[in-house]
């Protein structure tokens, strides 16, 4: 057997092996030093001596100072922490702290690591009082941020068909006064006390029944409600939503359907489909909370089910108003009532994949020669939209020149005009750049107030674009017509990878960083002048954030495959970041740079400092 059969038949074997593991498991809150009970005819082997109990002792003693986390610490968290998913409520992936600077970056060591259950996992680590949490597959775990010790675990027991979450993606949990707020594969939210693991309420989103719908980014908590968007709506009749519970007992508030209902403003942007025709709006990245105007905001996916926008409806000589709102949108909601304040829709009718679904990233920003309040997000398309967000007023776009779908963009609405020759068309195959994986995805943009600097992981490639042909019925049902094949971009000399920075205040590019390794890491900004990022070689990075020059890396594992964080534990600043992969994009840029191939598993949460510091 060859070594790459061998590294397939490990891939396949690996379900199974969770699976396994996962039928024995019970939900359950351990401490470290717990071990087997007794029972079954052995005798217990517990050694509760002194030692035993002196660590104990400390164990509890380090939890009793874990304090709760409020609401104005939620918006201005203290320098050492990492408290919501890009590490504050505005979204901008920036840390204060300096400690880690571009002058001392190259002696960054290895402090300790922890290995954690396999998924492709895409998690932020919290910190607050010097804890790390952190979740993965069926387990959330609290860790010593200084020492790497648990401190304690919390097991989800799980049907046997999700094999232990070996397949659960989940990009953040959340914090909120004295308990954490975690998704779960079986598609429950829960809340675990932070300084125990205990289990304080359980919330079923939807039923084991139902097929579909999975919630793959994470929870946003806000004026006591906790948000969750839903994703993989591709064939669930009327779309995603994004629910509201209440964060002290998980009962359910409200739901915001993120495809508009046929009596709702928006409704008739469907080309005259019913509500059962209508899928997709996808919520598959957490929002962001302007406490201030007391606005959530979140970014919607597109509908994969391109027939429904683009053939006229039985009946029809022509094709009605197909926006498909509020796909490709920003949505402001009331967390408080879910109900909606604003939308822009980024792009309508996209029938590509080019979704707007990443993080909107709420700063100040020079327009018009006045400071205004934007949300400021980009699609795949690596088109930066900026909106006022107390209104949703279009300001201004910014085109990374990656593109070549858009070829104008009206410059007092935003609206896209498109290349009239991608049009999807059946059985012929169309260039359009980028691929659908996105010139930029998941993996998150960093945003340095001081320097008005947005820095952003990109991935350069092209796709072969083709619409399959389906039947009334099948459009009726459900899921894709689109398909999609990865090409290298002309003129991109072999780099995939790339990071560009580049100042909103003068719409220049500052400087441009390439490699050959596609990015697979969101993106973290630091006083320090140092920019941490992440490729699908296994390579994490500190750049000079002012040039781009790498200043330090080392390599993984297996690919830094998530969000890093940086936090501090009396006085000494840490850089973490969770290695692992398993999702789409370890399926579709394999293609593209096909020597580059990664270890199975290897999920491990990786934490750095710099030396002598401890």
């Amino acid at each position: 057997m060859t070594m790459l059969r061998m590294r397939g038949a490990a891939r396949a074997l690996l379900p199974a092996i969770l699976a396994m593991a996962a039928v024995s498991a019970a939900a359950q809150v351990v401490s470290p030093a717990g071990g087997p009970p007794a029972g079954g005819g052995f005798p217990s082997l517990r050694n509760e001596d002194t030692a035993y109990q002196a660590a104990e002792r400390e164990r509890l003693a380090r939890l009793a100072r874990i304090t709760p986390v409020s609401d104005a610490m939620l918006a201005d968290p203290p320098a050492g922490d990492w408290l919501v998913w890009r590490r504050a409520y505005d979204g901008t992936g920036y840390s204060p702290l300096d400690q880690i600077d571009r002058r001392n970056v190259a002696g960054l060591v290895s402090t300790w690591n922890w290995s954690l259950p396999v998924s492709p996992n895409e998690i932020t680590p919290l910190a607050h009082d010097g804890v790390l949490f952190v979740a993965s597959a069926n387990r959330v775990q609290a860790i010593d941020g200084e020492t790497g010790d648990l401190l304690w675990q919390y097991t989800r027991p799980l049907p046997p068909a999700l094999a232990g979450g070996a397949q659960a993606i989940a990009k953040n949990i959340a914090i909120y006064e004295d308990r954490l707020i975690v998704t779960t594969a079986d598609r429950h939210i829960v809340a675990l006390e932070a300084r125990s693991g205990k289990l304080l309420w359980d919330h079923e989103v939807l039923p084991a029944g139902v097929v579909g719908p999975r919630m793959t980014g994470g929870p946003l908590v806000a004026k006591g409600v906790v948000m969750m968007g839903m994703s993989n709506c591709n064939a669930y009749k009327g779309g995603c939503f994004v629910v509201g519970l209440d964060a002290r007992t998980g009962t359910e508030k409200w739901k915001f359907y993120t495809i508009a209902r046929p009596d709702e403003p928006g409704g008739d942007s469907w080309n005259g489909a019913p509500l059962d025709e209508r899928f997709g709006g996808a919520v598959w990245t957490s929002g962001s909370y302007d406490p201030e105007l007391g606005l959530a905001y979140w970014g919607l996916g597109q509908t994969y089910n391109s027939a429904t926008l683009l053939a006229p409806r039985p009946g029809q000589a022509t094709v009605g108003n197909n926006d498909g709102l509020y796909t490709d949108a920003t949505v402001a909601l009331d967390p408080a009532t879910g109900k909606l304040a604003w939308h822009y829709q980024h792009m309508n009718r996209d029938v590509w994949d080019m979704d707007w679904v990443f993080e909107r990233t709420l700063v100040t920003l020079p327009v018009g020669g006045r400071n205004r309040k934007v949300a400021l997000t980009a699609g795949k398309l690596g088109i930066f939209d900026a909106v006022d967000r107390a209104n949703g007023q279009y300001l201004f776009s910014k085109d990374l020149g990656i593109q070549n779908l858009v070829k104008a963009i009206d410059p007092k609405t935003g609206k896209k005009q498109i290349e009239p020759a991608f049009d999807p068309a059946f059985g012929e195959a169309r260039t359009i750049c980028p691929h659908a994986g996105g010139a930029r995805s998941w993996p998150a943009t960093a945003f340095d107030p001081k320097t008005r600097i947005v820095y952003i992981p990109l991935v350069d490639t092209c796709m072969d674009f083709t619409r399959r042909a389906r039947t009334a019925e099948e459009t009726a049902a459900g899921g894709s017509d689109l398909s999609w094949v990865v090409r290298a971009r002309p003129g991109s000399n072999g780099n995939i990878g790339r990071v560009d920075a580049v100042d909103l205040a003068t719409m220049k590019t500052v400087w441009s960083s390439t490699r050959r390794a596609p990015e697979s890491a969101a993106l973290l900004a630091t006083a320090g002048g140092v920019l941490f990022e992440g490729s699908r070689d296994r390579m994490f990075r500190a750049l000079d954030s002012a040039t781009g020059k790498t200043l330090w890396e080392t390599r993984l594992a297996a690919q830094p495959s998530s969000f890093p964080i940086t936090y501090a534990v009396k006085g000494v600043q840490y850089v973490a970041v969770v290695s692992g992969g398993g999702g789409a994009h370890d399926i579709t840029w394999p293609q593209i740079t096909p020597e580059i191939d990664n270890p199975v598993g290897a999920t491990t949460l990786y934490v750095f400092r710099l030396p002598g510091r401890r």
